[in-house]
């Protein structure tokens, strides 16, 4: 599924030095050699121990992991919304991301000048925030205007836009998000069908110094922005930008040792993969046999032919039933047969919701 993040910040922040990060460690699997898609973006391979335990138990001629892609998105001053500096470029790029990881400088650095010539996480992260709050109350604006005009022939459609539109407006000329609003699930198709940039799910990544990485909790600086983030029902993940570059250079013993130095025992950028991943409500379902062992990511609440569709279409088109077992039975039991044997490996149909970890094998006929 091609979902990606889009990495956004102010000048300084350690943006661009996390995206190199991304790209040094970029994907390596076969059949995904790592390349730049295009200028700004960059693939990455999704942590996840359990591709490796399967690989163990089914000695595959090759292993393919899940990918995740994250944008590179064109810095932002203020005024961007009015296209100041490359405000126009900023604003095209995040429409086309899923996710936003807005990455706050959290360390203080003489050497690092911030453009504002403080550091100050919250005032950073209203810059940014104000930016596509007045970008989506400009759009909300222009089509109120329109669909008010609607409204008043009675027209079904427009009379319940108006009123989602209605309920936007005071929020965003209060300067909050719209992703603070609850909504229906009737209102939020309308809402989907605005393409508004503050409806996005957020990631805030508090960039801080290698030194404090181990103990980041105890930075005041990203103390605050936690306490901004639950404000917007949104996560925080503590990294080091300058530490993630160096991770990204090493081989797996020499990272290995890196980390244990650092007091953690997981990468950064492992940690923004795996939050990004679930921010955007994915998670990973399994092929497993003699060729090849591969995960493959899905939206949750799929069911069973959605999830074959991603494999191919004619999967989804001739679906007769998945053959089914999560992982961990297949682990406990060490085989396919052995789980069979167990009564563990179910056979699904068109309405099974595929849930994570689940190993399939799909049956199909077009």
């Amino acid at each position: 599924m091609a979902l990606t993040a889009g990495i956004v910040g102010l000048p300084n922040v350690g943006k661009s030095t996390l995206f190199n990060a991304i790209t040094k460690a970029g994907a390596e699997a076969a059949n995904y050699p790592f390349a730049t898609i295009d200028p700004n973006v960059g693939m990455v391979e999704v942590p996840d121990a359990r591709l490796g335990e399967l690989t163990k138990l089914v000695k595959p001629k090759k292993t393919v992991p899940a990918t995740f892609e994250f944008t590179d998105i064109a810095g932002i001053v203020k005024g961007a919304s009015k296209g100041e500096g490359l405000g126009n470029k900023f604003l095209s790029h995040i429409r086309q991301v899923d996710a936003i990881c807005h990455v706050v400088r959290c360390f203080d650095d003489d050497n690092i000048t911030h453009v504002e010539g403080r550091v100050d996480p919250l005032a950073d992260i209203d810059t940014i925030n104000l930016e596509l709050v007045l970008a989506d109350l400009e759009s909300v604006d222009k089509r109120y205007t329109r669909v008010a005009k609607v409204a008043k022939t009675k027209d079904k459609d427009a009379v319940a836009e108006l009123a989602v539109l209605e309920k936007i407006k005071p929020v965003l000329e209060a300067g909050k998000s719209a992703r603070t609003i609850s909504f229906t699930d009737d209102e939020q198709k309308i809402v989907k069908g605005l393409f508004l940039l503050t409806t996005k799910p957020i990631l805030y990544v508090a960039n801080v110094s290698e030194d404090e990485i181990a103990d980041s909790d105890n930075n005041h600086y990203v103390q605050q922005v936690k306490e901004f983030a639950a404000s917007e029902n949104a996560e925080v993940i503590a990294i080091s930008a300058r530490a993630e570059e160096e991770i990204a250079e090493l081989d797996d013993e020499d990272r290995e040792e890196f980390l244990e130095a650092l007091g953690i025992d997981e990468s950064g950028l492992d940690k923004l993969i795996r939050a990004a991943y679930h921010l955007l409500g994915l998670a990973t379902y399994f092929t497993a046999g003699e060729q090849e062992v591969r995960a493959w990511t899905f939206k949750q609440g799929m069911k069973a032919p959605e999830a074959a569709g991603i494999i191919h279409t004619d999967f989804e088109r001739g679906f007769i039933r998945a053959e089914t077992v999560s992982y961990e039975d297949l682990k406990h039991y060490g085989s396919m047969q052995a789980a069979k044997e167990a009564g563990k490996v179910r056979l699904e149909g068109k309405e099974y919701v595929v849930q994570d970890g689940d190993v399939m094998l799909f049956r199909f006929n077009v």
